[in-house]
């Protein structure tokens, strides 16, 4: 008898399908549950399924849908929940469909799991916007960067004790989200983690102002456009490479019953961090030109700092970051540029990526 399905709902999006192509690589089989609603989505399908064949399975369908949902569930053996609206603007414009997708669909993903006769554990990955805008950290300037002016908070960036403060639509819908899994472990006794993700980066991600940031940047100067930066440009991530985060997904599916119930910030740590002004220096480097810059208003939810610590998930699990920030940006350069050459489709540019 075959190993049970994985399931990975939003699995055609950036983070979804470098966890299916890892997985389908060590011979698990794999069904993504995706509405392909995001421009470009479908190309990164066609590349999964080119390089793996059958043992992908694909239903098109929306987390929305319980049914098809529920559907997608049976039989698994895991399911990593991904499939997210993404952007904290569409909140703005959306609010009722923000929340559809991102509390509602999760509730249907929950419940289609406790319906199983043996659930399978399950990972959902939740945002930073938990935190809100952690106004109440005092800043100061070094160079073009913020960075906290107490000495532990620049050691160690944000943990789990520290309050929720949901800010946004989206940041309340990723948000509730994120408590309801951590409860039905504590209500149903479901096997749920948590991811709570700072900013991902790394092949298959097609960036735009709302989401994905570092890959948005250096598309803008890979095709000589202008790039918008809201705000002064000196706030400061922690930035992970993807690779790094599937070692994440895996490590907390080998450890899931231990990890059950619990919340973790995920990133590249205080020694990955870098500001919007710094990634603009590095482009200038890697590019040979630096990119026009346009100046806008802060926008609703934006943090001048956030930086991850992920102390709990390395003591729970011996994770450990491999790539460092410089030479994963020009990794993801190289491969973008690649792309840009040869003229990947106008589909592979999609207007909003996955979450991460």
């Amino acid at each position: 008898m075959s190993d049970p399905v994985t399931l990975i709902t939003g699995g055609a999006g950036f983070v979804g399908s470098n966890l299916a192509h890892r997985l389908l690589g060590s011979g698990r089989r794999v069904r993504i549950l995706d509405s392909l609603s995001r421009p470009g989505v479908e190309q990164n399908l066609q590349w999964l399924r080119g390089t793996h064949g059958d043992a992908l399975e694909v239903v098109v369908a929306d987390v929305r849908d319980a049914d098809a949902v529920s559907q997608a569930v049976a039989g698994t053996g895991q399911v990593f929940h991904f499939a997210a609206q993404v952007a904290v603007t569409t909140s703005l414009t959306d609010p009722r469909e923000d929340f559809g997708i991102n509390a509602a669909g999760t509730l249907n993903v929950l419940e289609a799991v406790r319906a199983q006769p043996s659930p399978p554990p399950l990972l959902f990955t939740s945002t930073n916007k938990v935190y809100g805008g952690l106004y109440d950290v005092p800043l100061a300037l070094d160079g073009q960067r913020y960075l906290p002016e107490d000495a532990q908070w620049r050691a160690c960036g944000v943990s789990e004790a520290r309050a929720l403060d949901f800010h946004s639509p989206y940041g309340c819908s990723k948000g509730t989200a994120d408590q309801y899994v951590i409860d039905y472990a504590r209500s149903y006794g479901l096997t749920t983690a948590v991811f709570r993700m700072s900013c991902i980066y790394g092949p298959r991600q097609f960036g735009t102002e709302d989401q994905g940031w570092v890959a948005h940047f250096l598309l803008r100067a890979l095709r000589g456009e202008a790039i918008t930066i809201y705000g002064d440009g000196r706030q400061v991530r922690d930035v992970l490479y993807v690779d790094d985060l599937v070692d994440a997904f895996l490590l907390a599916e080998a450890h899931a019953a231990r990890l059950s119930g619990r919340a973790f910030n995920i990133g590249g740590g205080p020694e990955n961090t870098i500001s919007l002004l710094d990634l603009i220096d590095r482009i200038e480097t890697l590019h040979g030109s630096r990119p026009a810059l346009h100046f806008d208003d802060w926008r609703t939810g934006d943090q001048r700092y956030y930086v991850s610590d992920t102390g709990a998930f390395e003591a729970a699990t011996g994770w450990r970051r491999r790539m460092q920030a410089a030479a994963g940006i020009e990794r993801l350069y190289g491969w973008l540029a690649e792309r840009e050459k040869t003229g990947a489709p106008a589909a592979s540019r999609p207007e909003v990526a996955e979450h991460h």
